[in-house]
């Protein structure tokens, strides 16, 4: 078979299982707030093109010339109308923002009012925290709006979100142009990386990248080191979900960056269709496919200080497993859990499953003790501190801890 049959073989399971329709066209502004609705207020900053052509586009998959800015405000159901982890897309040009995620205003910045307008949001931030999320492939401008908007509302944590949007043509064939537009926005996303350190209003930064979006983040992040002698010191926290990159090709890009113990976490799948149709376009292991526990990857994982959250088998709606991290309720609200605490992930008598994989929405304190814990975890941590400090717990209640931690 040839390698052209190779790819589109790969990816049919991937297109018989998308969506037939996908939202188009959904950031028209509706200046309307349904009674119990939130709000979410994004800054975007993106290397797309502008797309003028269609209201409610505003960018298109094509790649830009320069930055753009945009201020973008969503509007999601209340609770009590939705599922938690999933966007309720708009199913018509006039959504009902009662049981739907609608648009409040969505307005083109220059680079100096965007400045403007993030400085103003960051001083209001508890710690003046930013969340930086970088979508992946397959991924159209209004789509990563909406899936970063669901995330900060579900994650429920209190930071400036930012939203760093690269040229995806969201088209299923289009994975090879999607994988060099990741590529031609690594020096605009270290550049966004490079201004977030320097303004004194920041304190901390958190990133967040899914997909082929942490290869455009992995690379900023060795261009950063490698022309600053380290990544910046503000960067507390980089979280690794689904990452559609080279496993040996991250080893070098880890050795680049340096290791700084516990700033990066893992969020890894082995039921992940998506990378498992990469690998064989790539030829090889995707990151965010490896088995955590099984050599070579857990000694290299240990040795680079990689923290790794296991999501094989975790339920979610996403039916090619592909985005776990953001449409299972457990692990969105895991995450924000971990934000709001304020504790970076670093090395430190707790480890990342204590606070991240194990205290799920409050169950622990909800339930209480060492049985709480086994309750509330919905996913496998693979975290030298925390197995030690979960095997000491089991081991004083007469209890062992079960082999797949």
């Amino acid at each position: 078979m040839g390698r052209g049959r190779i790819i589109l073989a790969a990816f049919f399971a991937l297109a018989v299982s998308a969506c037939a329709s996908r939202p188009h066209g959904t950031l028209v502004a509706t200046h309307r707030v349904a009674p119990g609705a939130s709000v979410v207020d994004l800054l975007v900053i993106t290397t797309r093109a502008p797309d003028p052509s269609e209201p409610g586009v505003i960018f298109s998959g094509e790649r830009g010339r320069g930055v753009h800015f945009a201020d973008i405000a969503v509007s999601i159901p209340p609770d009590s109308a939705r599922v938690i982890g999933e966007v309720q897309w708009p199913q018509a040009p006039t959504p009902d923002p009662a049981t739907q995620f609608a648009t409040v205003h969505a307005d083109v910045l220059s680079k100096e009012a965007a400045i403007a307008a993030f400085n103003a949001r960051i001083r209001k931030t508890p710690r003046r925290q930013v969340l930086l999320f970088v979508h992946g492939y397959n991924t159209r401008f209004e789509e990563a709006v909406y899936r970063f908007a669901q995330i900060v509302h579900d994650s429920r944590a209190d930071v400036t979100p930012v939203l760093f949007t690269w040229p995806s043509r969201g088209r299923l064939l289009q994975y090879g142009y999607d994988h060099e537009s990741a590529s031609y926005s690594r020096d605009a996303l270290e550049s966004v990386l490079q201004a977030l350190q320097r303004d004194q209003d920041v304190g901390e930064i958190s990133i967040l990248a899914h997909s082929m979006g942490n290869w455009v983040t992995l690379e900023a992040l060795r261009q950063m080191a490698i022309r600053n002698g380290q990544i910046g010191s503000k960067i507390e926290n980089v979280m690794l979900a689904a990452p559609d990159v080279d496993f040996d090709v991250f080893r070098r890009q880890i050795a680049a960056i340096g290791i700084r113990p516990s700033v990066f976490t893992l969020f890894a799948s082995r039921d992940d269709d998506a990378l498992a149709a990469s690998r064989r376009f790539w030829g090889n292991t995707r990151l965010g496919a490896v088995d955590p526990s099984a050599p070579p990857y857990n000694e290299v994982l240990y040795r680079d200080q990689i923290k790794v959250i296991d999501l094989t088998n975790v339920a979610s709606s996403d039916a090619l497993g592909h985005s776990t991290f953001a449409t299972s309720p457990a692990v969105v609200r895991s995450i924000g859990i971990r934000l709001a605490q304020g504790q970076p992930l670093k090395d430190g008598q707790a480890g990342v499953g204590d606070r991240l994989g194990l205290m799920t929405a409050g169950a622990v304190s909800a339930v209480g003790g060492v049985a709480g814990a086994a309750v509330a975890a919905p996913f496998a941590v693979i975290d030298p501190a925390t197995r030690e400090n979960l095997s000491e717990h089991l081991n004083a209640a007469g209890q062992s801890l079960d082999p797949q931690y």
